[in-house]
């Protein structure tokens, strides 16, 4: 790696340090135990997300010994990991949910259905887990969530549009942890999602829906996918709203992308002037834009989440996407001189892929053709991965752990 792709690199993983979900949740014990249950009551702790170990394993440290605890967790972070002792892991699948995810789902619901008023949850929520664990409505079936999540993630909507439909047809999104337990529950949760929603993180198991049933209807309709939903997903969203009485949940933020970002604010970046949002198609020319202008030595900081319009069937995730669109249209534009763009995901995974996104450069689309590949018709098929692994410009970090959403960083030599 030349010097300035050390630099990028270094400022990006100070923003995914920042996200230590162990940290977070330690620091907030104290606060989880003021609202103890009495002598005769007990701790169940259920973890849910890409950072559920982590989480999981600082909240029992903390804990009465033998405090039972469910993980929920994906694919990457679960392999070669040592639970808690006394922990049930479980394994769901990511990003589009599947066996792994309906068996977690279950699990959950039979964890919470055997706690008492006396006793206490403590949830620990991260990203992912809209998808890690699924309990679908009476009526609808697991392939149903998948092919509603599967068209979801190609029509370019945003989170918490996604996860308003995903809660409407769930028993544990939209408050369902709330409906399932006797017990008060408590929430410790990192942030995902732009503008830390708590509603929207993993859609939300502990916070009172975003929508309502009617709203789901009407936006699957805006999205035009609704004539595409499985039949029996068009019925119940036709029909009346189901009325749940929820109890409160004392929630609390303990983690989220804004904190990412100031820690590389930290280590010599300067704010970004707008966040990661949109579709990557209408926010690579701005992040071109704003290259042009870039002073030498100057690097700027980005946090967000975007969005991707799929119109080919290639590999790739918004990330990768984005990289590519920017070294694409700033080769087209002749900026000159040494300049760099990482963009990549803090959980170490870009879609359905091994990367976490892209770190690009002025020689990327020629290192690309120079491959045998075609940059300009990879980026057509939405096939960002094979281009950026033929350009060596794919962003490797391994499962990290935790989620805050997306940082990039853009620097100028």
């Amino acid at each position: 790696m030349s010097d300035l792709d050390q630099k990028v690199r270094a400022i990006f993983d100070a923003g995914v340090a920042a996200a230590d979900p162990a940290r977070a949740v330690a620091q907030a014990m104290d606060w989880a135990r003021e609202d103890a249950p009495g002598t005769s009551g007990r701790w169940q702790v259920i973890a849910l997300g890409k950072a559920a170990l982590a989480m999981a394993g600082a909240a029992l440290a903390s804990l009465p010994d033998g405090t039972a605890a469910l993980i929920v967790t994906n694919p990457e972070n679960a392999e070669g990991a040592d639970p808690p002792e006394g922990a049930c892991l479980i394994v769901g699948d990511h990003p589009v949910p599947g066996a792994g995810s309906a068996a977690a789902g279950r699990a959950i619901l039979e964890t919470l259905a055997g706690v008492g008023a006396q006793d206490r949850v403590l949830a620990l929520i991260s990203g992912g887990g809209s998808a890690l664990a699924v309990a679908p409505c009476e009526g609808l079936s697991l392939s149903n969530k998948a092919e509603v999540s599967h068209l979801l993630l190609g029509c370019g909507a945003d989170i918490v549009r996604m996860n308003l439909i995903r809660q409407q047809l769930s028993q544990i999104k939209g408050g369902g942890w709330l409906a399932a337990s006797a017990a008060p529950v408590t929430g410790l949760i990192l942030s995902d999602v732009p503008g830390d929603d708590l509603a929207v993180i993993a859609s939300g198991p502990t916070v009172a829906p975003i929508g309502t049933r009617a709203q789901a209807h009407d936006l699957c309709h805006d999205l035009g996918i609704f004539d595409a939903l499985p039949a029996s997903v068009r019925a119940h969203l036709t029909q009346p709203d189901a009325q749940r009485d929820l109890p409160q949940a004392r929630n609390r933020l303990v983690g989220a992308n804004a904190i990412s970002v100031a820690a590389m604010l930290g280590v010599g970046a300067q704010a970004a002037p707008f966040e990661l949002s949109g579709d990557v198609a209408d926010l690579a020319p701005r992040i071109v834009a704003l290259l042009a202008e870039l002073a030498p030595g100057q690097v700027l900081a980005f946090g967000g989440e975007t969005t991707v319009t799929l119109r080919g069937d290639g590999l790739g995730g918004r990330n990768q996407e984005l990289a590519l669109r920017v070294a694409q249209l700033a080769e087209q534009a002749g900026v000159s001189g040494k300049w760099r763009f990482l963009s990549g995901g803090t959980d170490g995974r870009d879609g359905p892929t091994d990367a976490a996104g892209g770190l690009v450069g002025p020689n990327t689309c020629q290192a690309i053709r120079e491959a045998g590949e075609n940059p300009d018709a990879l980026l057509a098929n939405n096939d960002s991965y094979r281009a950026l692994k033929a350009g060596q410009a794919l962003l490797l970090t391994g499962a990290t752990g935790t989620n805050v959403a997306d940082l990039a960083v853009l620097a100028r030599g």
